[in-house]
């Protein structure tokens, strides 16, 4: 099943109403802008939560800093538009930990009446909104030593078809498997703690079916991979 991905901009953007059932909307940000949703990014930290503060204050790169806000920003814009509040009323929290029951599992909206992922991959983000948990990945294509430094810790299945791919070919299959892997981790809250070999997941031109979840290959640019995951 294809999904659409939106574009959000520099003006305030037309949400609508928050996907309901297994609906899904999902958008792409370009973390370089200047301005977001009418927001300007450097002067946009009173949009932002103390949490949100905190980390942005601690990156010490600009870019970092740039890109981080920007995201954060685009976040907020769009929840804010779903739920029918000014982006700074939108209140965050995080979920139980389902590995360790502590409160740091998955970012939510108090009172969880939308559920998001967010991804952010060099200059590029990528936001997801549904009723029902749900994870979205954009990766860019990694390097070949970044492919090998992996290749052993994935399902055994992957790492045979990975191998069996000339070498050129690996990162993009790679960047497929990852942000299929990471969608799926994120809409279940698991992060990296059980390790990258469950679930199987596959790198071909589509997703291994995954119990459920519906997993989908996203729409992305060229040199990037992207997946959403959603529970069924």
């Amino acid at each position: 099943m294809s999904t659409h991905v939106n574009r959000l901009g520099e003006d305030f953007p037309r949400t609508g109403l928050p996907p309901t059932g297994t609906g899904v909307a999902v958008w792409s940000l370009d973390t370089t802008l200047d301005v977001v949703g009418g927001h300007r990014v450097e002067d946009a930290l009173p949009v932002l939560d103390a949490d949100e503060r905190d980390r942005a204050g601690r990156l010490l790169r600009a870019g970092d800093r740039h890109r981080y806000l920007a995201s954060h920003v685009g976040l907020r814009v769009l929840l804010g538009g779903y739920l029918g509040v000014a982006p700074q009323e939108v209140s965050l929290v995080r979920e139980d930990c389902p590995c360790c029951d502590e409160p740091h599992g998955r970012p939510a909206v108090a009172g969880g009446a939308v559920q998001f992922s967010l991804s952010h991959s060099d200059d590029l983000a990528y936001l997801a909104f549904a009723a029902v948990p749900v994870g979205v990945d954009v990766e860019a294509l990694p390097s070949a030593a970044a492919v090998a430094d992996v290749l052993d810790a994935l399902h055994p299945a992957e790492t045979a078809e990975l191998s069996a791919l000339p070498a050129e070919r690996r990162p993009q299959a790679l960047a497929r498997l990852w942000s299929r892997k990471e969608a799926y981790f994120k809409g279940t809250g698991t992060g990296l703690a059980e390790g990258l070999a469950e679930p199987y997941v596959g790198s071909g031109p589509g997703p291994a079916p995954v119990p459920g979840w519906d997993l989908r290959d996203l729409p992305a640019p060229p040199a990037y991979a992207a997946a959403l995951a959603l529970r069924l």
